[in-house]
């Protein structure tokens, strides 16, 4: 069983400017909670212990949110999470200039150490009925395929393929297949397939030394996608895992996915959701004479 985690939280969230100015994009509230906690959730209901929460510059609400609070020691634990009463250990390390995700990673090697760890992406929220199954069936493969990487893959419309890393399979349309290759946020025109990585990784410690031979790419940043590339192209087993029909990747890296996930999450609740959608209809309705001129 996989015990350990590793989220990169570090980057600067300039898209989502002016909300980001003095917040983390992973606290910017999506439905009930931010982005994070929904991060950590997922990993803990996937049996993870221990989790290293790489942070940055004007991050340290990231810690306050999950510490103890002697204000608020007396209210019920959905409502005030903490290490403690969530059942996990957490960790800090800042990446005090951010120079990419496949630099943020390596700063997780003595955290790691000789062990497999899993990698989620703190600004995105795998939303399901159950999304830790996700990193459950992840886990699965990896051991099965005695992988040295597993990554989460999703369809996502041509036109968008230029935002993602995107993974070129053996086999297309399966649930599970190996990676032929995998290139970061290609151009329409030459990207060898529609899948793309869904922000959640399984790595074996072999990464770090792809991560150790990695120049900088695109974005003038460290990709960890280049590291992957690596992987693949030594002859190492690298797997790809897509989301089934169930799940979907909540994106908060600008505010047109910001809107779409907040606007998911609201509509769900379990207690408001069913008057949101009340309140929506009824709105579209009102304004059904306006809409028809912005469509």
């Amino acid at each position: 069983m996989i015990r350990k985690a590793v989220i990169p939280a570090a980057g600067l969230g300039t898209r989502l400017l002016p909300a980001t100015k003095s917040q983390p994009k992973e606290m910017l509230p999506v439905g009930r909670k931010p982005v994070i906690q929904y991060v950590v959730e997922e990993l803990v209901a996937a049996g993870i212990k221990d989790i290293l929460i790489i942070t940055g510059l004007k991050k340290r609400s990231i810690e306050d949110h999950f510490d103890e609070d002697p204000m608020l020691q007396n209210m019920p634990p959905q409502l005030c999470p903490t290490a403690n009463n969530m059942n996990v250990q957490l960790f800090y390390i800042r990446q005090s200039t951010p120079l990419g995700l496949g630099h943020a990673v390596s700063l997780a090697k003595d955290f790691t150490g000789d062990e497999d760890f899993v990698v989620a992406l703190g600004d995105s929220i795998i939303h399901s009925s159950r999304p830790h199954e996700l990193l459950l069936r992840m886990m699965r493969v990896h051991r099965e395929k005695e992988a040295v990487a597993t990554i989460a893959l999703e369809p996502v419309p041509e036109e968008e393929v230029s935002k993602y890393g995107i993974a070129s399979l053996e086999g297309e349309g399966e649930e599970v297949s190996r990676l032929v290759d995998i290139v970061e946020k290609p151009p329409r025109e030459q990207s060898p397939s529609n899948y793309a990585v869904a922000a959640r990784y399984i790595f074996s410690p072999p990464i770090y030394e792809a991560l150790s031979r990695i120049s900088v790419g695109h974005g003038g940043e460290y990709q960890l996608t280049d590291a992957i590339r690596l992987l693949i192209h030594d002859g190492l087993p690298v797997y790809g895992v897509v989301l089934n029909e169930c799940e979907r990747r909540l994106d908060i890296g600008g505010f047109d996915t910001y809107f779409e996930a907040f606007f998911l999450l609201a509509l769900t609740d379990e207690e408001l959701g069913g008057r949101m959608v009340k309140w929506v209809k009824k709105w579209l309705q009102e304004h059904e004479n306006h809409l028809k001129h912005i469509r």
